[in-house]
């Protein structure tokens, strides 16, 4: 693939989470969680993105989220399960994502907010459609995602080179 032809990286937050008597790291779906993440599934399958590469948290609540979307994709992407997106800064991210190698075209992050909220909010300053004024509104509940675009290498990636092309969160 050429560098000039855009990218897509779809950042997405967990689907809800119970509250155990476990560790943060180790929380499982609750309910919400295990019926809203395939809706989120069909969501991203419906968008027609064919995704590369799959960055998902190593935390339980993220792996189950991923587990179940992916389900409902036409293809399984490759996926990477990286425990450095965990409680990880936009920054952290950003350095995360310009590891990607660049025959991947299209790449999905499965990861927590405030983070994947803020890394959108950086990335792409400029949003397509209605986009934006979607996503100031909702917020970025669980099991939401954005589609950003960007053009160029991965390693060039960084605050203000994204456009916000989609906002998806679940009706509550």
């Amino acid at each position: 693939m050429s560098v000039a032809e855009p990218r897509r990286i779809v950042l997405f937050r967990h689907a809800k989470a119970d509250w155990p008597q476990v560790n943060d790291h180790e929380r499982p779906l609750a309910e919400r969680g295990r019926r809203d993440a395939p809706v989120a599934g069909r969501k991203l399958a419906d968008s027609g993105v064919p995704f590369d590469l799959a960055l998902c948290s190593t935390a339980t609540r993220t792996r189950e989220t991923w587990k179940l979307a992916v389900a409902e994709l036409p293809e399984r992407p490759k996926t990477v399960y990286e425990e450095r997106i965990y409680e990880a800064s936009p920054g952290e991210l950003i350095a995360l994502l310009n590891e990607t190698q660049d025959d991947v075209r299209n790449a999905v992050l499965i990861g927590h907010n405030p983070g994947v909220q803020a890394l959108t909010e950086i990335l792409a300053p400029e949003s397509e459609g209605d986009a934006r004024e979607r996503l100031d509104r909702r917020g970025f509940p669980t099991a939401a995602f954005a589609v950003l675009t960007f053009s160029g290498p991965w390693k060039s990636l960084e605050p203000g080179t994204a456009t916000l092309v989609d906002y998806w969160a679940p009706s509550e």
